[in-house]
Formats: structure tokens, sequence, C-alpha cells
């Protein structure tokens, strides 16, 4: 049997790269395609043990390597452009439009889908309320055609796996289809515990608005006794470290081992953004560090409160200042809070189960 993966673009070692690790791990005879491959040699080899990419033409359009994203209405024609026609099972690894590969008869396409296109539904309002007026009628252009061929291409995709009950809502509201959910791989193994906790309070993820860590940072500015220590790289990373106050620290972009090590000693983990699942959240807990999180999205699911962290409502810096004094009062049992983030260690199992199954039907 011939196997291709498809994943939208290569440009980062994030949540869906680390699915995609282990799909290729359990399948490494697989081809891989991607619309574009800007991974350095050391990603590479973390992700995809060292192999090589097919790409579409995008990735030698001028300027690609830094604003491939403003190609975004050729992305259509650009994942079409990848022929597939040699191979019996298509895994597509789809946040954006992998899913929409073209597929003939013969083949089996199973999408794992870790959300319907973000800016073309759920965040297109607050994606495109942010633009000046020219920018946002060339926007509102581009995802009309993006969310039109979306569903035109549905019926290339035969099974959907979602992420999150959450995405699998999405998947139903937003496509009219069934998933099956099986939740991200989680490294267990990496994130070990640690019991013994320190005085301060950590967030990491990338700075970009949507993960809403400005958020958390105007939360500590209020909170002047209380340390936090923020972990990252992205597009808002000089504008939180000019608005962060002395009791907070802005680190930028760290090493997993230093990441981790901030990890185990947080007396808990930060988070504001609607995931669609959140594996971040979960790797913290796997250090035995309980989770401050709002009660939305991937982590309405993932946290139990009073068991391994606690909810707060909405994105809204009160909220979080709310939910952190509670915070300080309650008390949490390390090992407690890592039984359960076990559940999440089956993904090669449960996912090569799924896999067989649909080619015996």
């Amino acid at each position: 049997m011939k196997i291709a993966i498809i994943h939208d673009w290569l440009v980062t070692n994030a949540g869906a790269e680390k699915v995609l690790k282990e799909i290729v791990e359990l399948y490494p005879e697989a081809d891989i395609f991607s619309l574009v491959d800007f991974l350095d040699d050391t990603q590479r080899e973390e992700i995809l043990k060292g192999k090589k990419v097919t790409t579409s033409f995008i990735q030698d359009l001028p300027l690609a390597q830094k604003h491939f994203r403003n190609y975004l209405p050729l992305f259509p024609k650009a994942i079409e452009s990848l022929d597939l026609n040699g191979y019996n099972l298509i895994i597509s690894s789809s946040w954006a439009v992998a899913k929409g590969i073209k597929k003939n008869k013969n083949q089996t396409h199973i999408c794992y889908c870790h959300t319907p296109i973000r800016y073309a539904w759920d965040l297109y309002d607050e994606y495109t309320s942010t633009l000046s007026q020219p920018k946002k009628f060339l926007a509102q252009k581009a995802l009309h055609y993006i969310r039109k061929w979306d569903i035109n291409t549905l019926d290339r995709v035969d099974y959907f796996i979602a992420n999150s009950n959450f995405v699998k809502q999405r998947i139903a509201r937003t496509y009219n289809r069934d998933a099956k959910v099986i939740y991200p791989p989680v490294d267990i193994d990496k994130f070990t515990l640690c019991k013994k906790k320190d005085d301060f309070y950590l967030t990491a993820s990338r700075l970009v608005p949507y993960k809403k860590t400005k958020l958390i940072v105007e939360a500590f500015n209020e909170m002047p006794d209380k340390r936090l220590v923020v972990i990252g790289l992205g597009e808002e990373y000089e504008a939180i470290k000019n608005i962060a106050k002395e009791n907070i620290d802005v680190l930028g972009y760290q090493k997993d081992k230093i990441l981790i090590k901030y990890m185990q000693k947080a007396k808990a983990f930060v988070y504001a953004a609607i995931e669609d699942f959140g594996i971040i959240p979960i790797e913290a807990m796997a250090c035995g560090t309980p989770v401050i999180a709002l009660n939305d999205g991937g982590t309405a699911e993932t946290i139990i409160d009073t068991i391994n962290g606690i909810h707060f409502q909405n994105q809204k810096s009160e909220d979080i200042i709310d939910a952190v004094s509670k915070f300080e009062n309650m008390s949490f049992e390390s090992s407690k809070i890592r039984e359960t983030a076990l559940k999440y260690t089956n993904f090669k199992m449960d996912f090569k189960a799924f896999i067989e199954n649909k080619l015996k039907t």
C-alpha cells in the first residue's frame, strides 16, 4: 500500500506538527506533501525524521518564506496541484486547505482535522475587523472564495477525525459531517512530574493575538505581588515586552529543556486562548502543574475544576484576576494532576486502529 501524508504548511514545530510527527512515525514509508516547507534541519529531523517533502508552486513564489500567507487566495489551486494519484491511502493533517487535496475513486482519504479553516469560519469577523478598509475588502473577497471552495471539496474526504469534541462540533456545524474524536498526543515521558513548586505563574505559547497572552500580561500587571513568566515568540512579542511590569519576565523563545523546567516549577500554568484542543496545558499537567484556563474550546474539556486546575469564564483581565485570587486559596495534588494527563497518550494506537478499521470497510 502506498501512503501519502499531506500537511498544510511546514514552517514551525507547534501542536499540529506534533501530531504530524506521530503519523510519520506510524507510517515511515509514507511520502509527505505540503504547500511549503521552510523547516530548518533540526525541525525537519524532529518532525519528519529528515524526510524530503514535496511542495507546491507557492514554495518558489517571491518572499514566500516570510510572507507565504499573503498567497492565501492561491492555496486551493496550490493544494490541488499536488499529484497524489499513485497512492492508495491519503492522510491529511488539516487546519486550512490540506483536506481539499484531489483524490480519485480508488483512494481513501482520512482527514485529521485540527479545525475547519479558522479565518474563513469561526474567526472571520475577528480577523476582518482588524483590517483597514482596502485590505478588509480584499480579505472578504478571498475568504468568501475559500469558504465556497472548502464546502465544495468536502466529498474529497472519506472520513474525518477531530482532535476534540469542540472541533467535532465545529465539523458538524460547518461541514455537516460526523467525526471520530482522537485526542492529539502528549509526550508524557518528556514532561515529567515535579511536586515541589516555586512562587511564580507561567504562560507559554506563540505570541499571536488569538492566544491572548497579552491579556494575561495585562491581568498580572494589576497583580504586582504575583510573578508571571512568559515564554514564546511571535508578532506580539515586542508589544507584550513593552507593557510588562516589573513582576513579569518575558523570556521569548526557549528550548524545550528550559520550558519544561519552568513548567515543572510553576505554581500554575495560565492559558486564555480558545483552543481547538490545546496541547501545552496538558504538558503542564503532565508536570503536575495545575492549569488556570478559559472555560471554552479544548480547555473546557481537559481542565477539570478543583482536580487539575480551575476555569475562568471570559477572555477578560478581571476574570483572570479573579481566577488567580481563587486559586491562591486552593490546594492541588501534583500526582493526581499528572494522572489526568495520562489519557492523552494513546494517539498512535487509536489512530492506527481507526485507519485499519476504515480500510477494511
